[in-house]
């Protein structure tokens, strides 16, 4: 639980910036080198190399060094983890927001008065 906790940790300080955000995106449309990340941000190319050591860092990204040019992808396995765990997030919530509804709704409905002996004034 800690080491995935650990990751988790990481993949969404990595993703807490919209750099990486950026990166991230980009390389959904499939792997590409530092030099092509960088790009489309006015950011030096060792700026754009910090946050891909970032991305990398997290697990949500894996490069390769082949000569003189690193080449990134997205780790599918990490992304499916964040996503899993916002998931399970959202599901709890949708839940407990569907029981408080129903809730609200009984507390306010005259029927419900009227079952427990009490006349609607």
């Amino acid at each position: 639980m800690l080491k995935h906790s650990d990751e988790l940790d990481k993949a969404f300080h990595a993703l807490a910036d919209a750099t990486r955000r950026g990166i991230l995106e980009r390389l959904s449309q499939g792997p590409a080198s530092v030099s092509e990340l960088a790009r489309p941000y006015r950011s030096t190319l060792a700026a754009i190399h910090q946050h891909v050591q970032v991305l990398e860092a997290s697990g949500l990204i894996v490069t390769e060094k082949m000569g003189r040019t690193r080449t990134c992808r997205i780790s599918a396995d990490a992304v499916a983890r964040a996503e899993q765990w916002l998931s399970e997030r959202r599901q709890l919530w949708e839940h407990r927001f569907d029981l408080l509804g129903k809730l609200v709704e009984d507390k306010g409905s005259p029927s419900r008065h009227l079952r427990k002996g009490k006349k609607k004034t």
